[in-house]
């Protein structure tokens, strides 16, 4: 599976159904009927796009600012679609006295797909000093998901700057392997709770079930636990949107970006139901995850910063939800990031679209940094789900 839309298909054939303008994931944009009725047929776009890379040189590719092929590819599509539009507006007024219905019509049909709308209210600066650094991360937010056939929230928050990010924060995905990072919060609480220290047994099994994503150590911890132990660590940390999976399936768990990033506060935050022994056990473990499963928020971040990472990955059943959450430290601040993805075709792909969000976000709350982690490439062991599911 692919995911791969033909590049010789007609663009307008894409187009005159609604939901293709979301789910295409070809390379070729999707544009509407109405920018062919205007004067640019078959997406010659050629006069446009010359237009647009110019402009876009002039944007991102300036000094001490690096972006990857994927995202810069999505920027540039963005401002092909901006320069376009503006066009078709043009050209609709100037025909209005001869088909009046028409503009109206047009004007509906670009609605949803201006950039600008669509980045609106990504990121917002708590205090205003920084509403140039939240609007110029929401324009490459949607910019990085322009195109892209995954269904996708995410979240971000960071210290220094007071800015934050949110889209689609409530929304509910499976969690696969994130929910690990659950069962090892709940354990550390347990343990506070009755003034105990983790058995040898439990480090082994914590230590496998976090840097390796061990299943096996998970589903032993789960069942050690039980769920009023796991539902008592929800309803500590306020993560009243989480529901455990059932019938053993913990990576069925549903999840939601806002919960998660309650989660990783708690792992990181003032005020937290764990102690700081707890808090800096459980980050060791995701500072130390193995190479292959490092990929997702890590991308873009600086190198002189410590990613502590978890990640989830599973056919459901057979597109693919993909899902990465971590918290990255600094000698004088700390950001986290949650992004959750579904409907992806594959693997790579779903690791593809969290990685352009988090460089965006990891290049724009790190503006100096030229020594960053590079986006992740498929490792072999890729595709291979994370766990079994129940047939459905």
């Amino acid at each position: 599976m692919t995911g791969t839309a033909d590049p010789a298909a007609p663009v307008t054939a894409c187009c005159r159904n609604p939901d293709n303008v979301r789910k295409r994931s070809g390379a070729r944009p999707c544009l509407p009927d109405a920018i062919q009725g205007a004067g640019f047929p078959g997406g010659n776009l050629v006069t446009v796009l010359a237009v647009s890379q110019v402009t876009y040189r002039t944007q991102v590719q300036g000094p001490g600012k690096t972006m990857n092929r994927s995202h810069a590819a999505r920027r540039l599509a963005a401002l092909a679609l901006g320069l376009a539009l503006s066009l078709v507006t043009a050209t609709a007024a100037g025909a209005q006295a001869v088909t009046p219905a028409a503009p109206a019509a047009g004007a509906q049909a670009l609605a949803g797909l201006r950039p600008q709308a669509a980045s609106a209210a990504i990121c917002t600066s708590a205090s205003g000093k920084h509403r140039k650094l939240a609007a110029r991360m929401s324009e490459g937010i949607a910019a990085a998901l322009q195109g892209r056939s995954s269904v996708v929230s995410l979240a971000s928050a960071d210290t220094r700057t007071g800015v934050t990010c949110s889209l689609h924060t409530r929304r509910h995905f499976h969690s696969a392997s994130i929910v690990k990072v659950i069962i090892l919060g709940a354990l550390l609480r347990h343990l506070m709770a009755e003034n105990r220290d983790l058995s040898p047994d439990q480090v082994t099994l914590t230590t496998e079930m976090i840097t390796e994503s061990s299943n096996s150590a998970a589903t032993t911890l789960w069942d050690e636990l039980g769920r009023r132990h796991l539902q008592r660590f929800l309803n500590l940390a306020k993560m009243t949107r989480t529901t455990l999976g059932t019938d053993g399936f913990w990576g069925l768990t549903r999840v939601t970006a806002h919960d998660e990033m309650l989660l990783l506060k708690v792992l990181k935050g003032r005020h937290s139901i764990l102690d700081k022994p707890s808090r800096s056990y459980a980050l060791s473990l995701m500072a130390n995850v193995i190479a292959s499963q490092r990929w997702g928020v890590t991308a873009g971040a600086p190198a002189d910063m410590t990613a502590h990472v978890k990640n989830g990955w599973l056919p459901d059943p057979v597109l693919w939800v993909i899902n990465s959450i971590g918290v990255f430290t600094g000698p004088d601040r700390h950001y986290r990031i949650v992004v959750l993805t579904r409907d992806n075709p594959n693997m790579t792909y779903g690791v593809d679209t969290v990685q352009d969000v988090a460089e965006v976000i990891n290049h724009d709350l790190n503006p100096g940094a030229t020594d960053v982690v590079p986006a992740s490439a498929p490792y072999p062991s890729w595709g291979t789900p994370d766990e079994q599911i129940p047939a459905r």
